[in-house]
């Protein structure tokens, strides 16, 4: 049967939309990496930052950028072996020259000198090895205008277009002049000044959240899933409804400090709800064709509890929300993990937390609104190929997220 041209470019939209999602992008939480950067004013004039980075990105990227093949091989070969400060002292020119021209400080516009202050140290981040050095910017004696320092901060540390890592998140916490919060440093927002107006901080968080969402593949796939699942619009602003829900209650109280969980158990829980919650679909799919078996194709149950047209909800579809703001409650862990924020409470940063997440809602929402019309008009002018593209999207999903779980669960990624 032929397909008319608005079914034939609706699929093509649709899967434009999707397969570059089902990739294990290197835009997963496991390919990402995260800079600390703590800031602080210990003399007037002079910005001390202690940063802390992973030791074998240090070690590629410094190696690379300097061309120094030899930091390259030494470095690797004592990798986890005790030795790396050995590494490290014995080529300081190469890491003192790319962390000081990725990472860079102004006062009022004029760039500050930076110098680097002890010898590098290794620590551990939740089994990570990382290199902390501190540096010190000497940004002259300040006037005497009245008016407080404007200091600005970027960071370009493990840029994308190095390749080895993609979306990595400088967290800075600041303590200059009296200035004092924490502020999230990313590819699209590598500067922050501390000078700064209420609305550019809220602007700021509220690209964060968006970029959180629209940028971490497993988010995005959870999303999807969720989508590709629902027979009506009800069921997916319900599922999507119990997820903000969920998700926004931890993110608030993780981000503020109440309550806290380990990376390595959190990564691997949200990888395994993509995969739970795709394979619920393509199991209500198989279970359909077992209901109908006459009918060749793989349908929604037609009968039981599991019915997808009843006006109501069943015990089905309360076990799905409740499965979904069961992962809800996983993923705003992971949200704050991302974030990162260290700072005493405020109504500031409450407010800035709540304008972050009104960021991922606001991507979510746009998400839905542009694959769920999509799956509606092949639902209704190619019922058969909208079954099987709905089965063929959740399986990819499902395998997705179960190589993502054996991935974390190992401390691969």
């Amino acid at each position: 049967m032929r397909r008319s041209p608005t079914v034939a470019a609706a699929s093509a939209l649709l899967a434009f939309l999707l397969l570059p999602a089902l990739a294990p992008s290197a835009g997963a939480h496991g390919f990402t990496s995260t800079v600390y950067a703590d800031a602080s004013t210990p003399e007037p004039g002079v910005v001390r930052t202690e940063l802390g980075l992973e030791y074998d990105l240090l070690v590629v990227s410094a190696a690379e950028y300097q061309d120094d093949r030899a930091f390259f091989d030494e470095g690797m070969a004592v990798w986890e072996t005790g030795e790396e400060p050995t590494a490290l002292a014995a080529h300081a020119d190469t890491v003192l020259g790319y962390v000081t021209d990725r990472f860079e400080v102004t006062a009022d516009g004029v760039a500050c000198a930076p110098a680097q202050v002890g010898d590098v140290e290794i620590t551990d981040r939740e089994g990570v090895p990382y290199a902390v050095l501190v540096l010190d910017h000497d940004c002259g004696a300040p006037t005497d205008s009245g008016e407080p320092v404007d200091y600005e901060v970027r960071s370009t540390l493990f840029a994308d277009d190095e390749g080895y890592v993609t979306g990595t998140t400088t967290i800075l916490d600041y303590e200059l002049d009296g200035a004092a919060g924490s502020a999230a440093l990313t590819q699209h927002t590598p500067s922050f000044s501390t000078v700064e107006h209420w609305y550019e901080r809220m602007g700021h968080f509220f690209v964060l959240g968006a970029e959180h969402l629209l940028l971490g593949p497993d988010h995005l796939l959870f999303l999807l899933a969720l989508i590709v699942g629902s027979r009506r619009l009800r069921d997916v602003v319900l599922a999507a409804t119990s997820f903000t829900l969920a998700h926004s209650v931890t993110f608030l109280l993780a981000a503020l400090g109440v309550v806290s969980a380990p990376a390595a158990v959190v990564e691997p829980v949200i990888a395994l709800s993509i995969a739970v919650v795709a394979a619920w679909h393509v199991w209500g799919m198989w279970r359909g064709r077992a209901a109908a078996p006459h009918e060749g194709v793989l349908e929604p149950a037609r009968v039981g509890r599991l019915h997808l047209d009843r006006a109501g909800l069943d015990r089905a579809d309360w076990f799905r929300l409740a499965v979904v703001f069961g992962f809800g409650l996983v993923h705003g862990l992971g949200f704050a993990g991302a974030l990162g924020i260290d700072e005493p409470f405020s109504w500031t940063l409450l407010w800035s937390l709540l304008v972050f997440n009104v960021g991922i809602e606001v991507v979510q929402l746009g998400v839905i609104a542009v694959v769920f019309p999509l799956l509606t008009l092949l639902r209704r002018r190619a019922p058969r190929t909208a079954l099987w593209t709905g089965v063929v999207v959740a399986a990819g999903v499902t395998l997705v997220g179960l190589f993502w779980f054996g991935q974390r669960l190992l401390g691969l990624g």
